[in-house]
């Protein structure tokens, strides 16, 4: 069993049951993330690009989906699980326990900005010192099959398939990763995308696993932006979370030198890379799947292989990219 950092344990389960009742209640679309849905585990290198700050939103505002467990990877856990924490308590979920990843580091990030001095210790829910061991805990003991979604680099989720290799027959892995066809904005070469190519190895581990994979590469999940008004109604809200989320936006904003420095966060998002995985935990009808035989090379492509690829199913283009826009930013709203 993982480890647990407690604060008071007893009257912190209480307060985190109080505040998951409360949760409930003051913010309706928990109510329907209940039985039925499919068990979900977030792995995350939240507090890099702000892609995953809202993937995590989206994430939790889909009933369909039910989040088991948000972890960090890729490094500097502490601060990663620190921002997961914060997140989720101005969301009203601390129903979802938190767990670190490899490397408990506690560096400053893009997000410290709004982070601010929230520690694990302020978080009334539950938080794991070995989130790798509380993912394998809660595949193992899952009546469903869980979803392990990926949104960044996965040395943490390798990690976990490393100690129990049994997990593979519980879960199926979703992510977003790669490059196929179409690389970054569009471009016609494909890309050593950034998940793939600092820790190849791992992904290497994710895709021999026996469990099913599917990923959203660079030739979708590279085109999502939002702007007009469907970002006008987001940026506009009132809603608690979609306050913190343009305030993490604006917050990363000037420490993303790889963004265009005219980019005004008050009309338009980035790319929005990790949002198509959540979509594709849920559901396909707005991209073109194809199975395609990949392999990961050790500089960081993925590439068609047909003698030494493993199947992969891939959203490998857009059947209406707008209609997912707008989906994105329904759900959202909540």
């Amino acid at each position: 069993m993982s480890a647990a950092i407690t604060r008071r344990t007893f009257s912190r389960g209480a307060l985190a049951f109080a505040a998951t009742t409360m949760a409930a209640s003051n913010f309706p679309h928990i109510a329907n993330a209940a039985a039925g849905s499919t068990p979900v585990i977030l792995a995350t290198d939240i507090g890099d690009d702000i892609d995953d700050t809202w993937a995590l939103l989206m994430l939790l505002r889909m009933p369909e989906l039910d989040l088991k467990l948000a972890v960090s990877d890729f490094g500097n856990a502490v601060y990663r699980c620190r921002l997961l924490a914060k997140l989720l308590e101005v969301t009203g979920r601390t129903d979802v326990p938190v767990g670190l990843g490899l490397d408990p580091k506690d560096e400053p990030g893009r997000q410290s900005g709004w982070l601010g001095d929230y520690q694990l210790d302020d978080y009334p829910g539950m938080v794991h010192e070995d989130g790798v061991q509380a993912m394998i805990d809660i595949i193992l003991k899952s009546p469903q099959l869980v979803t392990v979604l990926g949104i960044g680099p996965v040395p943490t989720i390798a990690e976990a398939l490393r100690r129990e290799p049994r997990i593979a027959s519980n879960a199926r892995f979703v992510g977003m990763q790669g490059s196929v066809f179409i690389g970054y904005n569009g471009a016609a070469e494909p890309a050593a995308e950034w998940n793939v190519r600092v820790d190849p190895q791992s992904l290497q581990e994710v895709f021999a696993a026996p469990w099913d994979c599917t990923i959203t590469p660079l030739d979708t999940c590279g085109l999502v932006r939002l702007q007009g008004d469907n970002f006008k109604q987001l940026y506009e809200s009132n809603d608690p979370g979609l306050v913190a989320l343009m305030e993490n936006y604006r917050t990363w904003l000037p420490h993303a030198p790889y963004i265009d420095p005219d980019t005004d966060p008050s009309s338009i998002s980035t790319t929005l890379f990790d949002a198509v995985a959540v979509y594709l935990a849920a559901e396909q009808d707005l991209v073109e799947m194809q199975d395609i035989p990949l392999r990961v090379t050790d500089d960081g492509y993925t590439v068609v292989d047909e003698v030494d690829g493993r199947i992969v199913h891939c959203a490998i283009a857009w059947k209406d990219l707008a209609a997912f826009e707008k989906k994105l930013v329904r759900t959202l709203k909540g």
